[in-house]
Parts: structure tokens; C-alpha cells; sequence
């Protein structure tokens, strides 16, 4: 079990962490979303030794991280820590050994993750003359290539190709079948959505939602329902008793029903104002749960 326990850090006035905690099972993806500035990468950071925590607590097995638990890290930060000027296949030869593989192995590896990466044919070109979306497949492949038993990613999909995020989520879950807790940052909450079998939603400093989505869900106010009539006319469903307009264009209608609101009620007033051609329960997207968690009251009443 991957443990963040309580982290409090603080840079002078500005307090970026507020006693985060969460934990991450072995063969469990967890999705870590939250807002620029929210302090996601500082979190991260902390577990790696590349700050220090106020307060608070990383922990692997039930022992705090030191640097004999983060040999054993895949840690891939935001910003790219590669060597330009070096080639790629060295360059992943060189980070398997700096986590304890033998030469023969790390060879190896290192052949093998940029291929999977597809970045076989660059691996005698140096990183500064790739693209940008291929330094972020070397950086990736870096990350896994010492065959690690956590993995720490902030950011991995970001400049990805769509082929590039198939390879990094096939990898990824790979990794999770083989009971490597997985954490990784992400805006990309579509990705958050399809792959993690946890989320923890930072804001301000601090966890403001947390469990799998569908546990997201069931904490939300009202049901939603999506009624579509082509031909009606804007508005139709205000009047309607324990209903929210959520969305509202072209006929297509998003409600969010109080707990004492009448779905057949929904029904007959969007029948009165024309045809129904769809009419259904709809689920929340993690983006509309994002958006709801880190949404302050104060920030709703203006």
C-alpha cells in the first residue's frame, strides 16, 4: 500500500498543502486530479524526496519512503528530466542501472521499452532531436524500464498522440496486473474517467473528494435525467416542480431532479411541448463531479 498521510507544506504565506491524505492500493490506478496551483506536483515531489513535507507522511509497505524505497520508484515529473544530448537507448540503459539492473538487463530493458514506447527505430538518436511528443514516450519508458513497484507520473499523457495514449494505457495497465500501485496526474479527466479505478480530487490544498467514480456519483445532490424533443420550445421544463436546469440546446435538455422530484412528471411536461426522442437517466461525467468539487459556495452564489 502506497500511503500519503497527512502532507502539510507551506512556502512562506502560502500554505499549498493542508493534511492531503490518501492511500493507493497494490494493482490499483489512482487517478490525481486537481486545478493548476493545486498542489499536485508538490505532493508528488514530496514523495520523492524533492521536498519536504512540514508535516506529514509518505509511506510503502508500511515504512516511510526513503531513498532505498525510491530506487524502486518510477517517478516521471512534469518538467523533463532527460539528458538532450545523450541517445535514447542509452539514455534508458542509464536510468534502469541508476535503479539497480545489472548492464546485460538494463540493455535489455532498455530495448524492449522503446520499442514498446515506439521508439525503436530512434534508440541511436539523441533526445534533443526528437519531437516533443517522443521525448515524453522516452521519459515514459524511463519511468517503467527498471521494472518498478510504484509507479509516480505527473502529467504522462500530456503531449501524447492518440496512438501514444493507447501504448502508455496498455502499459500502465499492464503494470497494475502485475500489482504496481499506480498513481498519475492528469487534466485529461476522459483518461482519469476510462482508466482509474480510484480518484482523489485536490483543491486549495486540499482532498475534497475522493473514492472511485462511481462512489463520486452517488454523493452528487440530485439524479439527471437527459430528455431530447427537437421541437420544443426553450424552457419547457422550468415550471416543473423539484426540477434544475442543468444545460439546455437545441432541444436537448439536461434536469437534475430533487430527491422528491417526479421523473413522470418530467415525462408529461416534455410530451405537452412536443415529441420525446430520447428520455433517460444520465450519470455525471468526472469532468461535472471536478467541476462540483473544487467549486466553492461562494464561488456558486456569484
Amino acid at each position: 500500500m502506497l500511503e500519503f498521510d497527512g502532507l502539510v507544506k507551506a512556502y512562506g504565506d502560502n500554505q499549498v498543502l493542508k493534511g492531503v491524505s490518501f492511500s493507493v492500493a497494490p494493482g490499483q490506478m489512482f487517478g490525481f486530479c486537481g486545478s493548476n496551483g493545486a498542489g499536485k506536483t508538490t505532493t508528488m515531489r514530496i514523495a520523492m524526496g524533492l521536498a519536504r513535507a512540514d508535516a506529514g507522511q509518505v509511506r510503502w509497505s508500511g515504512r516511510p519512503v526513503d531513498e532505498a524505497v525510491r530506487r524502486r520508484i518510477g517517478y516521471m515529473p512534469e518538467e523533463r528530466g532527460l539528458y538532450p544530448k545523450m541517445k535514447v537507448g542509452e539514455q534508458l540503459a542509464y536510468f534502469a542501472r541508476l535503479h539497480g539492473m545489472d548492464a546485460g538487463p538494463a540493455n535489455r530493458a532498455a530495448e524492449t521499452w522503446a520499442e514498446r514506447m515506439g521508439l525503436g527505430e530512434r534508440r541511436g538518436d539523441r533526445v534533443e532531436k526528437l519531437s516533443l511528443g517522443n521525448q515524453q514516450r522516452v521519459q515514459l519508458a524511463a519511468a517503467l524500464v527498471s521494472e518498478p513497484d510504484v509507479l509516480i507520473l505527473d502529467e504522462p499523457f500530456s503531449g501524447l498522440d492518440p496512438v501514444g495514449v493507447d501504448s502508455l494505457a496498455e502499459a500502465l495497465l499492464e503494470q497494475c496486473r502485475r500489482g504496481v500501485p499506480v498513481v498519475f496526474s492528469s487534466h485529461q479527466l476522459d483518461l482519469v474517467e476510462r482508466l482509474c479505478d480510484a480518484v482523489g480530487i485536490l483543491a486549495r490544498g486540499s482532498i475534497v473528494a475522493s473514492g472511485t467514480v462511481a462512489e463520486l456519483r452517488s454523493t452528487t445532490a440530485g439524479r439527471q435525467l437527459r430528455v431530447v424533443v427537437p421541437d420544443a420550445s426553450p424552457g419547457w421544463a422550468a415550471g416543473v416542480p423539484g426540477v434544475r436546469v442543468v444545460s439546455e440546446q437545441r432541444g436537448d435538455t439536461v434536469l437534475e431532479l430533487a430527491p422528491d422530484g417526479d421523473d413522470q412528471q418530467v415525462l408529461a411536461a416534455a410530451l405537452a411541448t412536443g415529441r420525446v426522442t430520447h428520455f433517460a437517466w444520465r450519470e455525471p461525467t468526472l469532468v461535472e463531479l471536478f467541476r462540483d468539487a473544487v467549486t466553492t459556495p461562494q464561488e456558486v452564489a456569484a
